[in-house]
């Protein structure tokens, strides 16, 4: 079985602020689905699972496949970051630790194809771009196996990720401390890149996004700062340029994306100006079929800085920080829509 979802970034990202969430209202408002935030209850669709082992980190990457999520590198501190990885047993509910990444990294921009998950650019030291791929195929490789990097000029790391007829598309992301409109393909069957394909209308990072029905959507992200977020969503058909689709209600950067059912699920995200935290609760998901939004939700635990994964309809979001920019947990949290 072979799960598609996407990032990142990060996936992945910028000066600090990374992948976060959407969701409700701040004030814990009623789910239109069903349940309350944080409310502890049976209606909550919110539920706490094992905490990620090696203590609080943010700006993972995450990825799921054969019933089990995996957390690669993140953030710390400002200045330090992680080579470690850790595996979460879905149906056991168990953590192990996985193949350590060949380097620390953060903001890493991952995803799954076929039986292999694959790490294409990331974020490292200084926030320097990265443009270094490595493979991993459970159960046939010990470690990592190191793939074509991206071109030059292209490395970047808090891109977004997603999978179409098997090839991995790399939009926009962080790199010489701006935010990039660059959308690159990587073919794993080839081990080669195509940056042919068109640019994203306008620059950012720390945004998330995913594939439905064949296509790669892009939800909101930044601008390279934590105050410059967006609420734009975008549709990419491979060979066809992008289209602008309704925008979130709550724009925001740093958040995490699943999809479920044909909808994708973004969550949290920084830069909110009514919390003190800076940390947006929200959960809305997209629908595709209708160009529609929908409030789903908000977070049992606010946070930013993360990537989520989704394994049999179950959006699994680990780690991220609960404050703006730096503030690190080790929390571990799912949803069921």
């Amino acid at each position: 079985m072979k799960t598609t979802f996407a990032t990142l970034g990060v996936c992945v990202v910028a000066a600090l602020g990374v992948v976060a969430a959407c969701g409700g209202d701040d004030g814990g408002a009623g789910d239109p689905d069903g349940g309350t935030a944080g409310d502890g209850g049976l209606s909550s669709r919110w539920a706490a699972a094992g905490a990620i082992p090696g203590g609080p980190i943010q700006e993972t990457a995450a990825v799921a496949l054969d019933g089990k999520l995996w957390v690669l590198g993140g953030l710390t501190s400002f200045t330090d970051h992680s080579a470690r990885v850790w595996v979460f047993d879905t149906a056991a509910s168990t953590w192990a630790a996985g193949p350590d990444l060949p380097a620390r990294i953060h903001h890493a921009n991952a995803a799954v194809v076929g039986a292999s998950i694959y790490v294409v650019g990331a974020l490292g030291a200084g926030f320097a771009a990265s443009g270094t791929v490595w493979r991993h195929t459970p159960g046939v490789d010990a470690g990592w196996v190191t793939r074509t990097s991206m071109p030059a000029g292209t490395q970047r790391g808090a891109s977004i990720t997603g999978v179409i007829d098997d090839k991995i598309y790399v939009a926009g992301g962080f790199r010489g401390n701006a935010a990039v409109a660059d959308v690159s393909a990587y073919d794993p069957q080839l081990d080669s890149w195509d940056d042919s394909v068109a640019d994203l209308a306008s620059a950012r990072d720390h945004g998330c996004g995913g594939v439905v029905g064949g296509k790669l959507y892009v939800a909101g992200g930044r601008m390279a700062s934590i105050g410059s977020t967006t609420g734009t969503l975008f549709e990419l058909t491979p060979g066809i340029p992008w289209v602008a689709r309704a925008p979130m209600p709550t724009g925001r950067g740093g958040t995490a994306c699943g999809v479920i059912d044909g909808r994708l699920i973004v969550v949290g995200g920084e830069g909110n100006p009514d919390a003190t935290s800076g940390v947006f609760p929200h959960n809305e998901a997209y629908t595709a079929a209708t160009d529609s939004w929908q409030t789903l939700e908000p977070m049992r635990t606010p946070r930013h800085g993360m990537q989520a994964a989704v394994w049999g309809g179950v959006l699994y979001v680990p780690a991220g920080a609960t404050m703006q920019a730096l503030g690190a947990v080790d929390t571990h949290e799912t949803f069921t829509p």
